[in-house]
């Protein structure tokens, strides 16, 4: 049987942690940012985890379990 490949967009885009949480960046930080208040933006530059419903399909996209 063939080996399963990772999804280059997920590989991209999500990170595993130590304990094996899913680290994602936060959305919405991209563009537009002069109408948006200065701790909005500061809040949004920071890491978030990847939510217990999509976390499986996260997984299967990285290729792993």
């Amino acid at each position: 049987m063939p080996k399963t490949k990772t999804n280059s967009g997920a590989k991209k885009r999500f990170s595993l942690t130590g304990t094996g949480k899913i680290k994602r960046k936060q959305a919405f930080k991209r563009h537009i940012l002069t109408k948006k208040d200065t701790s909005r933006k500061k809040r949004l530059t920071a890491f978030s985890l990847v939510d217990k419903a999509d976390e499986r399909n996260v997984m299967h996209l990285l290729g792993l379990k």
